[in-house]
């Protein structure tokens, strides 16, 4: 039998019907940050993002509850903490949304006073279990929706680093992937592949310079076009990276080069990608 998250609540001392299971799993945030991510890296803005709900979602989250905030971890389902909360009233001023452009307006929403509760905070990041049933039922009743535990940890670890072949990014969220993942990226050189979901091109490029694949990647997320002239002549585009060959340690700029050429011949991304200027220049 597995542990269930409400026997976890009991043992904590809070009443079952006052909890309310909250569960975001935000797709507007495809060029933002989602929920884990905030949670991940700011948590001011986190609870920030928790704290503003839509007026309809009143009737849903009532005056005054215990909320257990849960996150979207991949596939997996991740406590964030346990928070009093409380109903303020309408949102006062213009805030900027933290985990995508835009902006949310005074009066069009309901802001909520979250306190963070010591219960249970040793397990923050470490528990996790199965939603189950009613994914778009984002706020759920903890008295009538008992959870089993899937895992417990011994301590947070981010998602491991997936291997560079089995790297997949769009460029608008690679400033928002581990640590750990950049610094792997950082460490090799080798061949990369855009691809453009809009019209389906592609580029073949090289990373050659001291930052790796990172450090290449990062031109194009400054710049759009990353120097190269078949990007630069065409609308900028989310463009998706990723590995197609990692050099050895002892392989020379010259050596990647040829590597690079093998690769636009392969994929014939001259004749019919966009690839512009002969293997090794921009």
């Amino acid at each position: 039998m597995p542990i269930m998250f409400n026997t976890i609540l009991r043992e904590a001392g809070l009443p079952l019907t006052g909890v309310r299971l909250i569960r975001h799993k935000d797709n507007r945030a495809a060029r933002g940050r989602t929920p884990y991510e905030l949670w991940r890296d700011n948590r001011e803005q986190f609870e920030l993002y928790q704290s503003i709900q839509s007026i309809p979602n009143r009737k849903k989250l009532t005056a005054d509850h215990w909320a257990v905030f849960i996150v979207n971890l991949n596939d997996e389902t991740m406590f964030a903490g346990i928070y009093a909360v409380q109903y303020r009233g309408l949102l006062e001023h213009n805030t900027p949304r933290p985990h995508m452009d835009g902006m949310d307006e005074a009066g069009s929403g309901d802001v909520y006073d979250l306190t963070l509760h010591d219960a249970l905070s040793d397990l923050i990041g470490k528990l996790f279990i199965d939603w189950g049933r009613g994914a778009l039922a984002w706020v759920q009743y903890a008295h009538r929706n008992d959870k089993p535990v899937t895992e417990l940890r011994t301590e947070y670890q981010e998602p491991a680093f997936p291997g560079f072949l089995h790297f997949i990014q769009p460029l608008s969220k690679l400033n928002h992937i581990p640590q750990s993942w950049i610094a792997a990226l950082q460490c090799a050189r080798g061949i990369y592949l855009l691809t453009c979901p809009k019209t389906r091109e592609q580029y073949v490029g090289s990373a050659t310079g001291d930052a790796g694949f990172w450090g290449r990647w990062q031109d194009y997320v400054r710049t759009g076009h990353g120097g190269n002239i078949g990007l630069k002549s065409r609308d900028p585009s989310d463009y998706q990276v990723s590995i197609l060959e990692v050099a050895g340690t002892a392989a020379t700029t010259n050596d990647i080069l040829l590597m690079e050429g093998r690769w636009q011949s392969k994929l014939q991304s001259r004749e019919m990608g966009l690839n512009r200027n002969s293997a090794g220049q921009p």
